[in-house]
C-alpha cells in the first residue's frame, strides 16, 4: 500500500533539501547584488529568486515528473553522448572547477582576509586552502557521522546567527535604499540582470543531480506511485523554495543598505564579512567566520564525495572512488589560489553556456507526459537552444577575448538578429522554436523513446 507522508516529514526533506543547496554562493551573491543594484534592489531580487529558487524547484520536481532515474537518465533522452557530456560538465562545474574551489575561497575571504596584510594575502589563502582542503579530504575518503552532525548543529546554528543580523539589519539600516547608487546594467534591466545574477548560486545545476536523492528519500518512506512521488517533491521542494527565498530578500537588502557605509566590494564575500563587523565588532566577524568555515567545509566535503561517486559510476573501468577524490581535492585546492574573484569571473562563460541547457532539460523533463518522452522533442529543443548557448558564453568571455575581430564578427550576427542577446536571455526564442518543431515532427514521425543507456 503507498504511504502518505506526514506535514513533519515534508518539512524534515524540505530540510535536507535546504541545506544540499545552501552553501558559499548562497551567501554572498545576493549580497553583491544588493550592492550593484543599489535603490533597483527590488526588481533585481525578483529576478535572482526566478533562477536563484524557482529554476532549482522546478529542476527537482522535473527528476521526479520524469520518472528517471537521474541526470544522466534525463540528458540522455536527448541522446546517450550527450547524457556523459552534460553529466561530466554539470558535476564538474559544481565540483572541482568552481563550487568546490568557492568552498574555501569563501570561507578564507569571510574568515581571515580581514585579519591578514595585503602582502600576506596570497600566503595566506595558499595556507588556508591546504588545510581546508586536506581535512575536507580526510572527511571525503570515509563519509562519516561529521556530515549529520555538523547538518543538523551548524546549519541551525548559522540561521540563527544569520537571522539576529537580519533583525538588526533592518531595526538599524546602515544606510537607505532609495538613496543608493546603481551600477552597470543594473540601471536599465535589473530584473533579467538579477535573473543571470541567480545562475552563479549553480543551484539549477545542482537541482540536476539533487533531485535523485530527494524521490530516494520519498520512496525510502514507502511512497511508491509515480503520482504521489511528484506530490511529494513539491511539497517539499516548497519548504526549502521559502526558505531561501527570505534568506535571499534580507541579503539582498542588507547588501543594498550597506552602500551607505561602505564603497562596492569587490566579491560578497568581503561584503559579508565588512557587514557582519559593522554590527558585531571583531567577536561577531569571529563567530560568523567559524559558523562559515565550517558550513562550507561540509559542502566541500559533500560535493568530493558527490563527484567522486557520479565519476567512478560513469566510468567504472577509470579510476577508484578514493582516486577521485584525491584528485578533485588537490584540482579544487589549486584552483580556489587564484582568489574568489577570479574563480567567479572565470565561472561566468561557463554558467552563461549551460544554464539555458539546464533550463531546457528542466522544461523539457516537466513537460515530457505531453509529448510522450519522444526523442526528437528533446533532440530539436536542445540542439536550437545549444546554438545560443555557446554565442552567449563566448559573449560573457573577457573583453580581451570578446573584443577579438573573428570574435565579434561571430557575435555581431546574434546581436543583429536575435532578440534579448545582449542581456543573455537569447536563448528564449530558439528554444521556443526548437521546442515547438520537434513537438509537430514528433506528431508524424517521432517514436517514444526506448533509448538504452
Amino acid at each position: 500500500m503507498d504511504k502518505r507522508l506526514t506535514l513533519s516529514s515534508y518539512i524534515l526533506i524540505g530540510s535536507m533539501l535546504f541545506g544540499l543547496f545552501f552553501g558559499a554562493g548562497n551567501l554572498i551573491f545576493p549580497v553583491h547584488m544588493g550592492q550593484e543594484a543599489g535603490s533597483n534592489v527590488v526588481s533585481a531580487t525578483i529576478g535572482f529568486l526566478v533562477t536563484g529558487i524557482g529554476l532549482p524547484f522546478l529542476g527537482v520536481v522535473a527528476i521526479g515528473v520524469s520518472k528517471s532515474s537521474g541526470l544522466f537518465d534525463l540528458a540522455s533522452r536527448v541522446h546517450p553522448i550527450y547524457g556523459y557530456i552534460m553529466t561530466v560538465l554539470l558535476y564538474l562545474t559544481i565540483g572541482p572547477f568552481f563550487a568546490l574551489p568557492r568552498t574555501g575561497t569563501v570561507s578564507y575571504e569571510i574568515g581571515l582576509a580581514p585579519y591578514i596584510a595585503n602582502e600576506y594575502q596570497t600566503l595566506g589563502l595558499a595556507v588556508f586552502t591546504i588545510l581546508f582542503f586536506f581535512v575536507a579530504l580526510l572527511f571525503s575518503l570515509k563519509p562519516s557521522k561529521i556530515l549529520t552532525w555538523v547538518g543538523k548543529i551548524l546549519n541551525p546554528l548559522f540561521l540563527a546567527f544569520l537571522a539576529f543580523l537580519v533583525i538588526v539589519s533592518f531595526l538599524k539600516p546602515m544606510g537607505s535604499i532609495s538613496d543608493a547608487a546603481i551600477h552597470g546594467i543594473y540601471a536599465t534591466d535589473p530584473f533579467f540582470k538579477g535573473f543571470t545574477e541567480g545562475y552563479n548560486t549553480m543551484d539549477a545545476l545542482a537541482s540536476l543531480a539533487f533531485g535523485i536523492i530527494v524521490v530516494q528519500t520519498i520512496k525510502g518512506l514507502g511512497v511508491q506511485s509515480p503520482r504521489n512521488i511528484a506530490i511529494g517533491t513539491i511539497k517539499a521542494g516548497s519548504v526549502s523554495v521559502l526558505l531561501m527565498g527570505l534568506i535571499y530578500g534580507c541579503l539582498a537588502y542588507i547588501g543594498a543598505t550597506s552602500i551607505g557605509q561602505y564603497k562596492l566590494s569587490e566579491n560578497g564575500g568581503i561584503a559579508l564579512a565588512q557587514i557582519a563587523n559593522y554590527y558585531f565588532g571583531s567577536l561577531g566577524s569571529i563567530l560568523l567566520a567559524i559558523i562559515v568555515t565550517l558550513a562550507c567545509l561540509k559542502t566541500a566535503i559533500g560535493l568530493i564525495t558527490a563527484c567522486s561517486e557520479t565519476f567512478q559510476e560513469l566510468f567504472p573501468a577509470s579510476l577508484s572512488y578514493k582516486s577521485y577524490v584525491v584528485l578533485f581535492t588537490i584540482l579544487s585546492c589549486l584552483i580556489a589560489n587564484i582568489g574568489l574573484t577570479q574563480i567567479i569571473s572565470l565561472s561566468i562563460p561557463v554558467l552563461m553556456f549551460l544554464y539555458p541547457l539546464a533550463i531546457t532539460l528542466i522544461l523539457l523533463a516537466l513537460l515530457s507526459p505531453l509529448f510522450k518522452d519522444r526523442q526528437i522533442v528533446y533532440m530539436m529543443t536542445t540542439l536550437c537552444t545549444l546554438l545560443v548557448s555557446i554565442a552567449d558564453g563566448i559573449n560573457a568571455m573577457p573583453e580581451s577575448v570578446k573584443n577579438q575581430e573573428s570574435v565579434q564578427g561571430f557575435l555581431i550576427i546574434y546581436r543583429n538578429f536575435l532578440p534579448f542577446f545582449d542581456i543573455g536571455m537569447g536563448w528564449i526564442i530558439p528554444l521556443v522554436v526548437g521546442l515547438g518543431m520537434g513537438w509537430i515532427i514528433s506528431c508524424f514521425y517521432g517514436p517514444v523513446n526506448t533509448r538504452k543507456v
